[in-house]
């Protein structure tokens, strides 16, 4: 009880005092950390937050706590681990890192790691003593193995070389660091190999073989050669096309070298190369720098053979001959180097403009080519004679047109004045003179020039014509003299000597001056036949040429009443073939007329093509190229009516009367109608073509029974046939036959010609049944037309 009592006591004592006792102002955590935050922002305490956030701490601790860390990990650390070991952020440790390495020299920052200098002794140590163990060491390896760039790691060995670093840098490789017992070792290794070599070796497959280090080799090698150590040269510098060679070989290859183009006279680079010289041009010009040498592309020649062709090409000249150089060159030169050693040795002797190259290898003088020209002097003459004699209107140019009217002005007026006189006497004997064959109806008449009503067109026509003369006007023509085969083969057998490889390009060169002066030819012959030519073709007289049109002119109009009995499409095809023949030749022989004024006429009209009627009428007067053209185009038409309208007016302005009558029965028409159809009967008779026979026949059998002549082409007549339906009732069934029998046979024969074999039974069925009734159509014709 005591004891409790005394506790009692004591705790009043207590309660007391604290009851006298002043208060005390204590701050909380919370406080604490508003207060610090607030300083922060006012920039009055310079303090970082740890990662955690429960700890301050200072800038300057941060930087001590590197250096320590540092220290610690044996002066190189890296800058995340320590960002983990003082835990703040990553900035704040790489911020006071850079400060560190960039106030303290002996600290330095490489991809993100601190390094100080105790730390690059060490390494400096190590990589000594590597060195030493192995005698070379690559800067390579050790970026490898110390996880460091290799410009920082050569630069940091390069200080410490002769004091930590026993050893030397390679000047030309720096990333190799070697020793002076590396060095003896190697040099005597390559003394060793190099004075054994006998002949040229590249330098490379001696580092392959023997493991030298490159760089060095290389200068060694070049040290022991420049004090003589080694007998020998390297060519090629430092490259891979390097090579040593040994001045015993070096002797005997310049003897050879030396040996050779005092022989020969030239040098291939091929051969060179194969002899050990990896660069021949340059060893060549170093070898022989006094010596005068033509380099080619592929060897290079001594002046002992340029001058040789230097010779071949003058001789050629001054003989006016030709000489092939491929026999005194090397066989090594290709068409290339040829080309060029010609072409320096023809400029030597200035021979450029004397001579040509022909084949490559062949100098031909100009005198001998002009010689060649004179070869063909027979050929052309003979040429010439016969052109002029089948083509004349391509011969004949403007100048001669020019100077055959100058010389023909006069006799041309006074012909007209003739004309003029026998067309009036013509005219006054009327409609009552009766000529021979004209029939009681049949009148003389004179058809004038009339215009037609369409203005437009016939400025049309005169356009279209005058664009056309103005065409074949301009156009040069040219008659050619031979194909380039024709003059090699003639070639051939009069130069028996000459190389068969230049023919070719001989005849080329040739081909042009022998046309031009086949041009020549051809106008000296022209002009001095061109009065017995025309003279020629004015053997017929004015009355022939007059009897010759006005008889085409009937049959014409004959024809045109023929074809009206035909349709559209039918009269259509006749009158194209009409006009493309009948028509045609009526127009070539008023052409061929008005030709012989102009030394341009030929002997047979009927040989005058479309080409050559256009030239000839854009060659004549104004007044009489109007009309002509108009009916030249009119033959391309499809109307023999245009034709006849436009012949009138082309045949009064040559000086022609076109004796017209009434188409009718008349004496004149049944003596025209006779005459042709015996004309047919007499084709008929002598020909045994079977589609040839059908034609006759249709066109007899038209003929007797309409009394209409017709003149039509082959492709019509089944519709000429289609026409005598009914009007030969007896006979139609023959007749069907024989053109059923016809176009089996046609149709058979081509297909044989497409297959090429021989004809099947029932082709020769056809044939045996159309021979048997050739001649029952005969005699039915002959029947028919008797009647």
């Amino acid at each position: 009880m005591a004891a409790d009592w005394e506790e009692i006591r004591r705790l009043a004592a207590d309660f007391q005092r604290a009851q006298f006792a002043e208060t005390v102002q204590r701050l909380s955590e919370r406080n604490c950390i508003e207060i610090i935050h607030k300083l922060v922002e006012d920039k009055q305490l310079d303090v970082v937050h740890t990662l955690d956030g429960k700890e301050y701490i200072t800038p300057a601790q941060i930087s001590r706590e590197i250096r320590d860390e540092l220290y610690v990990h044996g002066g190189r650390v890296n800058i995340v681990d320590l960002q983990q070991i003082i835990n703040v952020d990553w900035v704040h440790v790489e911020n006071r890192a850079s400060d560190i390495a960039k106030f303290d020299r002996g600290v330095q920052l490489v991809l993100g790691q601190l390094i100080d200098n105790a730390y690059l002794d060490r390494l400096a140590e190590e990589v000594n003593d590597k060195l030493q163990e192995a005698g070379l060491i690559s800067i390579a390896e050790l970026c490898k193995s110390y996880d460091l760039p290799g410009d920082f790691l050569t630069e940091v060995l390069s200080k410490r070389l002769g004091k930590l670093i026993q050893g030397e840098m390679d000047q030309y490789n720096r990333g190799i660091i070697f020793t002076q017992a590396f060095v003896a070792r190697h040099k005597a290794r390559i003394q060793g190999l190099f004075s054994a070599i006998t002949r040229p070796t590249p330098v490379s497959s001696m580092i392959g073989a023997f493991g030298f280090q490159e760089h060095l080799l290389y200068s060694v090698l070049e040290e022991l050669v420049n004090t003589g150590r080694l007998k020998g040269t390297v060519v090629g510098g430092r490259q891979d096309k390097a090579v040593y060679i040994p001045d015993i070989y070096a002797r005997t290859q310049n003897a050879w070298v030396d040996s050779f183009l005092q022989q020969n006279g030239y040098l291939e680079f091929d051969s060179l190369v194969r002899l050990g010289i990896p660069d021949p041009s340059s060893y060549i010009k170093k070898r022989f720098k006094s010596s005068k040498l033509l380099f080619l592309r592929a060897a290079c020649v001594g002046q002992g053979l340029v001058d040789q062709v230097e010779a071949s090409v003058e001789e050629a000249v001054s003989s006016a001959s030709w000489t092939d150089i491929q026999p005194i060159l090397p066989s090594c030169l290709s068409e290339e180097d040829v080309g060029i050693l010609i072409s320096q040795a023809m400029r030597n002797i200035n021979a450029q403009s004397s001579a040509r190259v022909l084949g490559e290898t062949v100098v031909v003088s100009e005198k001998f080519i002009s010689s060649c020209l004179a070869l063909f002097d027979e050929d052309m003459q003979k040429k010439a004679l016969k052109e002029v004699k089948n083509n004349p209107v391509f011969l004949i140019t403007e100048d001669d047109i020019k100077q055959a009217s100058m010389l023909t002005e006069s006799s041309t007026s006074s012909k007209k004045d003739k004309r003029e006189a026998d067309r009036r006497k013509k005219a006054t004997e009327g409609s009552g003179s009766v000529k021979a064959g004209g029939g009681g109806n049949a009148r003389e008449i004179r058809i004038r020039k009339t215009k037609k009503k369409g203005r437009k067109d016939e400025d049309s026509d005169e356009e279209t014509g005058s664009s056309q003369q103005s065409m074949y006007r301009n156009k040069q023509t040219e008659v050619p003299f031979m194909a380039e085969d024709e003059i090699i083969t003639v070639l051939e057998q009069r130069l028996a000597d000459c190389p068969e490889e230049i023919l070719s390009e001989l005849a080329e060169q040739l081909s042009r001056p022998l046309t031009k002066n086949y041009q020549e030819v051809l106008r000296t012959v022209f002009m001095s036949s061109s009065s017995s030519t025309t003279g020629a073709s004015k053997k017929k007289s004015m009355k022939d040429l007059q009897e010759e049109i006005s008889n085409l002119y009937n049959n014409i109009r004959l024809f045109e009443k023929g074809t009206k009995l035909f349709s559209d499409e039918t009269q259509v095809n006749i009158a194209k073939h009409v006009l493309r023949t009948v028509c045609a030749d009526m127009t070539n022989i008023l052409v061929n007329f008005l030709a012989a004024d102009m030394m341009m006429s030929a002997e047979n009209p009927s040989s005058i093509t479309s080409e050559v009627r256009l030239k000839i009428i854009g060659k004549l007067p104004e007044e009489t190229k109007g009309p002509l053209m108009k009916l030249h185009n009119a033959l391309n038409g499809k109307s023999i009516e245009d034709f006849l309208t436009n012949i009138e007016s082309s045949a009064e302005v040559c000086g022609f009367m076109l004796k017209k009558f009434v188409l009718c029965v008349c004496i004149a028409c049944r003596q025209v109608l006779f005459m042709h159809r015996h004309a047919l009967l007499e084709q008929l008779r002598d020909t045994e073509d079977p589609a040839l026979v059908l034609h006759l026949t249709s066109v007899l059998l038209f003929q007797a029974q309409t009394q209409n002549m017709l003149h039509a082409p082959g492709r019509c007549v089944p519709q000429i046939i289609g026409t005598l339906t009914g009007r030969i009732t007896e006979q139609q069934q023959l007749l069907a036959s024989y053109q059923s029998l016809v176009v089996k046979q046609l149709v058979s024969h081509k297909q044989d010609e497409g297959d090429q074999e021989e004809p099947d039974e029932d082709t020769r069925a056809v044939r045996t049944q159309i021979m048997a009734l050739t001649p029952q159509v005969k005699e039915l014709v002959q029947k028919k037309t008797e009647e």
